[in-house]
């Protein structure tokens, strides 16, 4: 098989640099070998593929190096957040920390501040670091120059259309999937369909459907205001004075009050298992979640077809997407144990074993070879085609976007839950305040006195 292939040449590299790394330090030998424990957070499909990773280093490099890996702890991330942070702060029945854990900027950062973690810059020479992509680096130094959390898989943020509904549109209307590269393209093709299913019915008014969500508004406001070259978040706040970040707001809040755009507090998958709506931004570690049947409120059912495309930039604007995912994180110990554990991440993240450890799920490779040469050869033997439509838009994006590292601060999860709501409730409220108008006014007319003051109003909600 050519998977087991590239594996065996990947251990050979590995074995030959693992010995050269960390200034000449050794591991112990297979006679007495250094057992690290590994908490990480794969569940499902990537379980499986953890295992077998697990498996095959223990037989190979690690037998050679004499280096043991037991997972002892599987958990979702926040049950191992909660886990680790009991850990870190010895409260009663604690369990004691790993020797490596999977981990997001946030807890980290909780424990390097502790002192817990190992900077992997002592494990990792310039040369070893240059082999990653930048930014996937970036998120991980999250105090001044340390590098305290290693990418192993990554996401970013893509489009994702059911082109079946697409297609059947664009038939009748000349709607082009072109459009769609732009949000002023979407929302614009989003007017497009409502008034199209609108039509549908002629003696139901104004039921038109949805065409877009964002999975995350915050995501959809930080990056906007990212591709015009400002921030959305200024210090701790959220920058409602700049007028770009209220372009980014426009943008969004118009098609939600007039319906064309979700105003759901869920995923996006949900409503697009129903056909409520047709393209959504989300996570690449959502592929998995899209269902490849449609089922309407008739209960009438289609197979749907998923189109996946790279992110989409505001019109004239440049292009970046946001970078998020979790990483290893190596807790401070002997440097016996420092050591392995840096053999096991450069074996884990080498090219080969680390496309073909996300290449079943919507995590993206982290080195410049596996998301380059290495991809552009394998992406065709990748079994799912929905993965395969994945990773080639997200080499279109590695080869031509920005990634943006989401801002790390205490209280960056409060202010971002608060922004969703706070943003979804306003625009809900909105939304009903313009169907009445339009009971007795023009749709311009009823979207201009609903959107009266309400920008205003959100900003101020936030100085309370």
């Amino acid at each position: 098989m050519r998977n087991n292939l590239f594996a065996s040449v990947v251990c050979v590299i590995t074995l030959s640099l693992s010995l050269c790394a960390c200034g000449g330090i050794l591991t112990a030998d297979s006679k007495n070998p250094v057992v690290l424990t590994l908490w990480h957070n794969y569940g499902g499909q990537l379980k499986d593929t953890m295992d077998e990773m697990i498996d095959e280093f223990n037989d190979t490099v690690g037998q050679k190096e004499g280096i043991i890996i037991s997972v002892t702890s599987i958990s979702g991330s926040a049950t191992l957040h909660d886990k680790l942070v009991m850990a870190a702060n010895n409260d009663p029945g604690a369990p004691a920390l790993p020797d490596i854990t999977t981990a997001y900027p946030k807890t980290a950062l909780i424990l390097a501040r502790k002192g817990l973690l190992l900077d992997l810059n002592e494990q990792f020479t310039g040369d070893d670091l240059s082999a990653y992509i930048p930014e996937f680096l970036e998120e991980g130094r999250i105090m001044e120059d340390g590098l305290y959390v290693f990418p192993t898989a990554k996401s970013t943020e893509t489009l994702f259309v059911n082109k079946t509904i697409f297609d059947r549109f664009a038939s009748e209307t000349g709607a082009r999937i072109e459009d769609l590269q732009t949000f002023e393209g979407i929302f614009e093709t989003a007017t497009l369909y409502y008034d199209w299913t609108d039509k549908q019915t002629p003696d139901i008014p104004m039921d038109g459907k949805m065409f877009y969500m964002a999975d995350s508004l915050f995501n959809f406001s930080l990056i906007g205001c990212k591709q015009m070259d400002s921030v959305l978040i200024k210090g701790d706040a959220v920058d409602f004075a700049s007028p770009r970040h209220q372009r980014v707001w426009e943008c969004y809040f118009k098609p939600a009050v007039c319906g064309h755009a979700a105003i759901f507090d869920g995923y996006a998958t949900d409503l697009a298992k129903t056909g409520d709506i047709v393209c959504s931004t989300g996570s690449t570690a959502g592929v998995s979640f899209f269902s490849p049947i449609v089922t309407y409120a008739d209960n009438t059912r289609e197979p749907a077809e998923l189109a996946i495309l790279p992110y989409p930039v505001f019109r004239d604007e440049k292009k970046v997407a946001i970078q998020r995912g979790g990483g290893m994180c190596v807790i401070r110990s002997t440097k016996e144990k420092e050591h392995a554990a840096g053999v096991f991440l450069k074996w884990f993240t080498s090219p080969l074993n680390n496309l073909r450890f996300v290449s079943s799920t919507g995590y993206l490779p982290v080195t410049k070879e596996a998301f380059g040469d290495t991809m552009s050869r394998e992406i065709d033997s990748v079994p799912d085609e929905n993965i395969k439509k994945l990773l080639k838009a997200s080499r279109t994006m590695q080869q031509e976007y920005e990634f943006c590292v989401a801002p790390l601060f205490d209280g960056v999860d409060e202010l971002q839950q608060l922004y969703e709501s706070r943003l979804m409730e306003t625009a809900a409220k909105s939304r009903q305040t313009y169907l009445d108008l339009l009971k007795t006014n023009s749709p311009d007319v009823a979207y201009q006195r609903t959107v009266e003051g309400v920008y205003q109003e959100l900003a101020q909600s936030f100085t309370q």
